[in-house]
C-alpha cells in the first residue's frame, strides 16, 4: 500500500514543474489540482483495456494532469486496479510522488469482480451475502446500497484496488438515483445522515480525505423531481454530524454544452435564486464535471459551435467545461494513445477568465 495523500506542498510542486498554461491549474481546498482529469468510466473488463488505462493515466500525469477519477463498480472493479497499477509504477519510477496527485473513486453501486470468473449474483451472494455484509432489503431496484456495512465493506476494497493507505475523495455514487425510487425523502435523509457520519469517522482514521456525491440527475433538475437534492440541505446533514470542518467538499455531475442545467437552472436555495453551480461556489463545494464529451457525442463533426482558435472538438468542449466557473476540471475518459494525445494538447491553453466565458455565452446564445 502506498501511503499519503494530496498535500497543497505535494500538489503544488506538481504544477510547478509542468510545460502547461499558467492557469491551468486551480486551488480549491489549499490543493493546486488541474482543470482537466482522467476519468475510468468505459471499456470492458478485460486485460487488454487495464492496458489501455494504465498506460493513459500514465501519459496523463507526465503531461500535467494530477485528477484522477475512477469508481470500485467501473469494469467491475478493474478501473480501480488499473488506476492502482499506473500509480505505483509513476511511484516507482519517480515521476511523481503521491502527494502530487488527488484520487478519487465511488461507492453504492453493487458490483461483482471483473477478475474472478463467476455468474454476477454467485459472486456476490459469495462475497457480500455469506459473510453478512449485506442482508435482504438492502439492495435497491436499481443495484445501489448504502448501508454502513456495505460501505465500510467496499471502501476496504476500493484501497486495496488502488494499493493506497488514503484515498483523497470517496464519493457515495447516484444515491438519490438508486435509491428514491424505492424510499421516501424522509428515509433517504437518514440514511445519508448514516453515510456521512461514517465517512467522517474514516476521515478521524485517515482513509479517506473528503466525501462527496457523485451525482446524475439530483443537483441539475426541477425541485418537483422525484430525485431533486438541495446542496443546501446536503451541507446541512454533513455540518450536523462533522461540525464546521465536516469534509464534505465535492460533487460531481454530468456537464457539457448541452448538458448546460448546471450552468442554466436556478434550483437551489430559498426561491430558487441560485444554479446548482452557484451554490456550490456560495458553500465552498468543489465541483468535478463527468461527460465533459458526453460519450463521444460531442466529437462528430458540426456538432460543436466553433469559438477562438480551437479547431478539434474535444478542445472546444473541454475548454467550455474547464472555464465555466464553478467547474475546478472536467473528467475525460480516454484510452487509445491517440485520443489520449490530442485531449492533452488543450494543457497548453489558458483557461478563459470570468469575463471571457461571459462573452463566449453571450455569443453563442445569440
Amino acid at each position: 500500500m502506498i501511503p499519503g495523500f494530496a498535500t497543497q506542498e505535494g500538489t503544488a510542486n506538481f504544477a510547478k514543474r509542468q510545460k502547461t498554461a499558467s492557469n491551468h491549474y486551480k486551488n480549491f481546498a489549499g490543493l493546486t489540482l488541474s482543470s482537466v482529469g482522467v476519468g475510468t468510466y468505459l471499456g470492458n473488463p478485460d486485460d487488454a483495456t487495464d492496458i489501455l488505462v494504465k498506460d493513459a493515466i500514465k501519459t496523463s500525469v507526465k503531461t500535467g494532469v494530477n485528477v484522477i477519477d475512477t469508481a470500485i463498480n467501473y469494469r467491475s472493479q478493474k478501473a480501480e486496479r488499473s488506476v492502482g497499477k499506473a500509480i505505483a509504477e509513476l511511484v516507482e519510477s519517480g515521476d511523481v510522488k503521491r502527494e502530487e496527485i488527488f484520487v478519487s473513486t465511488k461507492n453504492g453501486y453493487v458490483t461483482n469482480d471483473g477478475d474472478i470468473n463467476e455468474d454476477f449474483w454467485v459472486n456476490i451472494q459469495n462475497t457480500l451475502v455469506k459473510p453478512g455484509v449485506i442482508k435482504s432489503g438492502d439492495i435497491s431496484s436499481g443495484y445501489h446500497c448504502m448501508t454502513v456495512p456495505y460501505l465500510e465493506d467496499h471502501l476496504k476494497r476500493s484501497m486495496k484496488n488502488l494499493g493506497l493507505d488514503c484515498i483523497d475523495l470517496m464519493y457515495l455514487h447516484n444515491a438519490a438515483e438508486g435509491q428514491l425510487q424505492d424510499i421516501s425523502k424522509e428515509e433517504f435523509s437518514k440514511k445519508l445522515h448514516d453515510v456521512f457520519e461514517f465517512y467522517e469517522g474514516q476521515r478521524k482514521k485517515g482513509a479517506i480525505k473528503y466525501y462527496g456525491m457523485a451525482t446524475w440527475e439530483c443537483f441539475r433538475v426541477a425541485t418537483d423531481h422525484a430525485q431533486y437534492l438541495s446542496i443546501f440541505d446536503m451541507v446541512k446533514i454533513a455540518k450536523d454530524v462533522g461540525g464546521q470542518d465536516h469534509g464534505f467538499r465535492f460533487i460531481q455531475l454530468p456537464y457539457n454544452m448541452y448538458l448546460d442545467q448546471a450552468l442554466t437552472v436556478k434550483n437551489q436555495g430559498d426561491a430558487n435564486q441560485y444554479t446548482i453551480l452557484e451554490a456550490a461556489i456560495q458553500l465552498g463545494i468543489g465541483v468535478f464535471a463527468s461527460v465533459p464529451l458526453m460519450q463521444a457525442k460531442l466529437l462528430a463533426p458540426n456538432v460543436l459551435p466553433e469559438f477562438g482558435q480551437m479547431s478539434k472538438p474535444s478542445h472546444r468542449a473541454m475548454q467550455f467545461v474547464r472555464s465555466t466557473p464553478g467547474i475546478i476540471a472536467p473528467l475525460v475518459g480516454q484510452k487509445s494513445q491517440a485520443h489520449v494525445q490530442e485531449n492533452l494538447e488543450v494543457l497548453g491553453t489558458p483557461v478563459l477568465s470570468e469575463t471571457e466565458f461571459s462573452d463566449l455565452i453571450k455569443k453563442l446564445s445569440s
